[in-house]
């Protein structure tokens, strides 16, 4: 059934209105619920005009690609990044990244237009069936049947129900054939998934036991984006819980599985700065104990590399113990002790009261700098060191590194035109790291809330 520009919103208002779930809509117009929701979401996220796009829209070879990596990465699920895009066709992204494969992992770029062979071959496809009668007729249905009963079960251990009643209903509204007919040919295939009569004829009419989470599911997918992915279930969760919205963890788990929202995965790549022993060595007093009971207690520090195609640009950030927020930082293109005095300068501008700290860092040259000794001296700071090559004794700096990297650069290289707009965009993440990207170990705070709470109460 193709749908016009104005049954989709017609149906789209239908269910923004809540007066029916994308399920009870696909039942009343005979339509797949994955299509539905697929286009309700999609013109919930990017408006009602979105639905004009037809399936000849061009998509450059740099779009493409990007869109694929974002799936082979396995950092976002297909139909995520199809929505997120504002791709038409839910099957629009699976068909560009099977064809990539196909072509060596590489991204083909066809001709437009169509020619007078190919226009005759698909007239040849699409009256197929219509020249068929009696027993062809019957051979080519059972060969289509099989085929796409098939095709569930690649790859999976076992198949659902729901699964197996859409494709019957596909089949059915395809070829206009009978259910008995489908199921007797699915019998006669043992190896097949089966369904029974009965058991497909439940699965099509029950109720859609998520109707009365479109709500909830229209945050999630806010949230998810305003965050550009960087948000898991956990996290979303106490989102929802922030703005006034009660609901299990695991509701909010299941739901985003169903919609395939999966947040951003680490990645590990490390830059190290140890040059060997060129200064004095200080203790481990932190002994992994990272967390502190106040602000300004515990301090971290360390130096990541970025590297943008082949320019490399240096982070230095001072973060604390307590709340996990960053105190301090200075970005610059050569890691030189420059770097590291104006991090210490900016530090200290904002937290005059110094005396209590330990400062916590690895055993990089700049650490064992007289300059950098002397300046933590004179503020009655105490410094502490990892062990030689033991990066989990600054595990804390660490893990926040790992968090910048792989929420706004690893595999997102290609976003960033130069260097500076790679700047520009540390400066954004640290921003929203400390006033708006909520703990689970804050209880659902960011680390300025968390920071600004303690400062209030000591």
């Amino acid at each position: 059934m193709k749908l016009s520009y104005e049954d989709k919103v017609r149906m789209y208002r239908s269910w923004k209105r809540g007066e029916k779930s994308p399920g009870q809509i696909a039942r009343e117009n005979g339509l797949n619920h994955r299509t539905v929701e697929y286009m309700v979401r999609l013109m919930n996220l990017h408006g009602e005009e979105i639905a004009k796009h037809g399936k000849n829209r061009y998509y450059s070879p740099k779009f493409k690609e990007t869109a694929i990596k974002r799936v082979l990465n396995g950092n976002e699920a297909v139909w995520a990044v199809s929505i997120h895009l504002g791709l038409p066709h839910q099957g629009t992204l699976s068909a560009w990244i099977k064809s990539y494969k196909e072509n060596g992992y590489t991204v083909v770029e066809r001709k437009r237009g169509r020619h007078g062979k190919e226009e005759k071959d698909d007239r040849r496809i699409r009256s197929r069936t219509e020249s068929l009668e009696g027993r062809e007729l019957e051979a080519y249905h059972r060969e289509r049947i099989l085929k796409k009963i098939r095709c569930l079960g690649y790859g999976k251990r076992e198949v659902r129900k729901e699964e197996i009643a859409v494709v019957i209903t596909e089949l059915r509204q395809e070829m206009k054939c009978s259910l008995r007919f489908i199921l007797e040919v699915m019998k006669e295939n043992p190896e097949l998934p089966q369904i029974s009569r009965s058991d497909y004829y439940y699965v099509i009419t029950k109720e859609d036991k998520d109707t009365k989470n479109d709500e909830i599911m229209n945050r999630i997918i806010d949230i998810y984006y305003r965050h550009k992915g960087r948000y898991g279930y956990r996290r979303i969760h106490l989102q929802l819980l922030r703005e006034g919205i009660r609901t299990n963890h695991k509701r909010v788990q299941r739901l985003m599985r169903r919609m395939g929202l999966l947040g951003i995965r680490r990645n590990k790549r490390r830059y190290s700065s140890y040059q060997g022993t060129i200064g004095e060595v200080a203790d481990n007093i932190i002994q992994r104990d990272f967390f502190a009971d106040k602000p300004n207690q515990k301090w971290y520090t360390d130096i990541t590399e970025f590297n943008l195609r082949g320019e490399k640009v240096y982070l230095s950030p001072i973060l604390d113990g307590y709340a996990g927020d960053i105190v301090s930082y200075s970005i610059s293109r050569r890691p030189d002790y420059d770097q590291i005095r104006d991090m210490l300068d900016k530090a200290f501008k904002d937290n005059p009261d110094t005396h209590e700290i330990i400062f916590h860092s690895d055993q990089g040259w700049q650490y064992q700098h007289y300059n950098y000794q002397k300046t933590l001296l004179k503020h009655c700071i105490t410094q502490s060191m990892s062990r030689k090559g033991n990066s989990l004794d600054n595990g804390l700096m660490e893990n926040f590194f790992g968090l910048l990297k792989t929420e706004m650069f690893y595999e997102q290289e290609e976003s960033y035109n130069d260097i500076d707009e790679l700047i520009k965009a540390i400066e954004e993440y640290i921003n929203y790291y400390n006033n708006e990207r909520i703990k689970t170990r804050l209880k659902g705070l960011t680390p300025m809330e968390y920071r600004n709470q303690a400062l209030i109460n000591y």
